[in-house]
């Protein structure tokens, strides 16, 4: 039986790759691709587009599966058409889970594309006793610097992540920890388990990709490359887990080291951690504020310190009271990128 993909963020490192798994899997049909600007000329799907209503596009298609990888909270309306509608999710738009916190929660199935969150959604299947969820992460570029060291660093310093090839938006997120922070919260809707029963510890090679730990004194780890097609292929194929062309692990060649966080230095994380156990709409608030800091220092207007400055402000300053339906979602996204912009501007 063929499932029908509908790819979201289709001109992404994502979207690319998850083409490449189309295409290499008779069992797949890409029925559906869209971007936000970029052109889809040499994508072959029966329904394109570019800008406009993903949800339109959606319903035009009626896909198996949705893969969401557009970037930030623009994907958050394709998220909910797709729980809404019982069509798989396979997630990696983090935001829309992280903005749409309870209203996202517990309305459809959602096979995550993140590499954390697929080790995580693998290492739980089948299990009970569990204890804590640990999310690692490789640090980004500035991994052991101080905060004098990264007063002056430039965008493409932060761009030049040391094991993954991302996107603009998510690597600077990782060089600040805010990736960090935002998979936690993903982690906590995901899976239902409370902020104090996720971890974050750092590993450097980007080889363990999360661990659970069980309340026998067990864990269990997910290891690989650190390459996207493997959550991608796991996430479109699921339940089957189809062959990728990655080489083996070389088991031989491994050193694991593992360090924690230094929240002093990257303080994004610890203003995640506090926004998701505000809840409400602190998450949206977060979110929509590293947005606007992260664009604004891609463009040289922001420096990099400076993000987790703006972004602790807004939190100081919504009000964060939960969201009833899209609309006081979108407001609250609204509100908080107001917020920042304000706040830049002050500075």
């Amino acid at each position: 039986m063929v499932k029908r993909v509908a790819l979201l963020g289709a001109t992404g490192s994502i979207g690319r790759q998850a083409i490449e798994i189309v295409e290499a899997h008779p069992e797949l049909e890409l029925c559906a691709a869209a971007s936000a600007t970029t052109p889809l000329d040499d994508v072959d799907a029966p329904f394109k587009q570019v800008g406009g209503d993903l949800t339109e596009l959606l319903e035009r298609a009626q896909p198996d599966v949705v893969l969401n990888a557009v970037v930030g909270f623009a994907g958050i309306h394709a998220t909910l058409w797709a729980l809404d509608n019982g069509v798989d999710l396979a997630l990696a738009n983090k935001e829309s889970l992280v903005a749409g916190g309870e209203l996202a929660r517990g309305r459809g199935r959602i096979i995550p594309v993140d590499s954390e969150h697929s080790a995580l959604f693998q290492c739980l299947e089948g299990q009970a006793g569990v204890d804590t969820l640990v999310l690692t992460g490789s640090g980004g570029p500035f991994r052991g610097r101080t905060r004098d060291e990264l007063a002056d660093v430039t965008p493409e310093q932060a761009l030049a992540h040391p094991t993954w090839q991302m996107g603009p938006k998510i690597t600077i997120d990782s060089a600040t920890l805010a990736n960090k922070g935002l998979e936690l919260i993903e982690a906590h809707f995901l899976f239902d388990v409370p902020y104090d029963r996720i971890e974050v510890v750092l590993q450097p090679t980007s080889i363990v990709h999360s661990l659970v730990r069980f309340r026998d004194g067990a864990a269990l780890a997910h290891v690989g490359y650190p390459d996207m097609r493997v959550p991608i292929s796991y996430a479109l194929t699921y339940p089957e887990r189809a062959a990728t062309p990655l080489a083996p692990l070389d088991l031989t060649s491994l050193t694991l080291e593992f360090q924690a966080p230094d929240l002093e230095t990257f303080p994004m994380l610890a203003l995640a951690r506090e926004a998701g156990e505000k809840g409400g709409t602190y998450p949206a608030a977060f979110n929509a504020a590293n947005e606007v800091a992260v664009a604004s220092f891609l463009a040289g207007r922001l420096p990099f310190l400076a993000i987790p400055e703006v972004t602790g402000d807004v939190l100081g300053r919504v009000e964060g009271a939960p969201a009833r339906d899209l609309d006081d979602l979108v407001e609250a996204d609204r509100v908080a990128r107001r917020l920042a912009e304000e706040g830049m501007a002050v500075a």
